[in-house]
């Protein structure tokens, strides 16, 4: 079973992996991880790993989706191509 400081490490690692990759999927996760070890840390609720990768998913998930109403693509982010540059 995982601890607390297991779901933080993990969290920061995948944060981390959200400034080296393009993208912005891995925030999400980094966010559903940390809230999970901030929970096993609070020592409020104990809960089991399957009640624990349940809230990782639901809050990465509501995470990803608040994040991309907060930042949406701007326009003229990304470039359609009309035409092939060889005709």
């Amino acid at each position: 079973m995982m601890v607390w400081w297991g779901w933080l490490v993990a969290g920061a690692i995948i944060g981390a992996l959200e400034l080296v990759l393009p993208g912005h999927i891995f925030l999400g996760f980094a966010i559903g991880a940390v809230t999970v070890g901030a929970v096993e840390w609070s020592g409020l609720v104990a809960i089991g790993l399957p009640m624990q990768l349940l809230i990782f998913a639901v809050v990465a998930l509501a995470a990803w989706a608040g994040l991309r109403a907060a930042f949406p693509l701007q326009r003229g982010e990304v470039k359609r191509w009309t035409r092939d540059i060889n005709d």
